[in-house]
Order: structure tokens, then C-alpha cells, then sequence
């Protein structure tokens, strides 16, 4: 963490960004998943066979608080390590979505959206590590 990072100059840094936008996308798809299991399950480019089988897509929205909340919350606490490393391993993810949609047919979109979500991750990593090498 570090202490002599100014209040703002902190919340400004592209990596801050990054990250509050990710956490706060997270949280979104929690509620997107709870108000509408069928509607964001065809969003993620895995649609449901049958409505009513909508538990897995809440399950996947309680990860989506976890790791929404998890972001933030290292981002309040300003632990730019813990958030590089966090954003490296949530990379998994994206990869592994994009891989099972287009495995499932979905359209290239949804398959590139999954990979433009990892590529912003790993970017946002490098741009973390960077900055924590610097406040050390």
C-alpha cells in the first residue's frame, strides 16, 4: 500500500479506472443475472435450453458479487499488489468464457467480448505491477 500516494492522484491513475469499472461491471452482471437468469445467460453466449433452469446463472452471479466486491474492496484499501495479482489470475475467466461460447456456437461478438474483457485484464495487471514496483 502505498501511504504518500495523494488522495486524488490515486483515484486518477488509468489503473484505478480499470479496476473501479471492472468491479462496478461485476456488480452489474450480479443484478443483470438476478432480475433476468435467461436474458444475461444469452448475453454470455450460453443460453438456456429451458428458463426454469436458471440456478446456475445465479451461481454465477454470486461469484460475480464476490469477485466485484473483492476488486473494490482491494481498491479501497489501495493495494496495488494484491489488485495486480487479482486482476493477472481473473484472466482465467474471460479466457475460459470465450473458449466455452465459441466451443457452444455463440456469435463472434460475445466471443470477442470475452476476449476483449481479458485482454483489459492483463492490461490493467501490467499497469498494476508497474505501479507497484514504483510505490515500493
Amino acid at each position: 500500500m502505498a501511504a504518500a500516494t495523494s488522495t486524488s492522484g490515486y483515484w486518477l491513475k488509468v489503473s484505478s479506472l480499470l479496476v473501479a469499472l471492472m468491479g462496478v461491471y461485476m456488480l452489474v452482471n450480479t443484478i443483470r443475472a438476478f432480475a433476468d437468469p435467461a436474458g444475461f445467460a444469452a448475453y454470455m453466449g450460453l443460453p438456456l435450453s429451458d428458463p426454469a433452469n436458471h440456478a446456475f446463472v445465479q451461481v454465477y452471479a454470486l461469484r460475480a458479487l464476490f469477485l466485484g466486491i473483492c476488486a473494490l474492496a482491494l481498491l479501497f484499501r489501495r493495494d496495488t499488489r494484491a489488485l495486480a495479482v487479482f486482476a493477472l489470475v481473473a484472466i482465467v475467466m474471460p479466457v475460459g468464457d470465450a473458449i466455452l461460447t465459441a466451443a457452444n456456437g455463440a456469435p463472434i461478438a460475445t466471443v470477442a467480448r470475452h476476449g476483449a474483457t481479458a485482454i483489459v485484464l492483463a492490461v490493467t495487471a501490467s499497469l498494476l505491477f508497474s505501479r507497484a514496483a514504483k510505490e515500493n
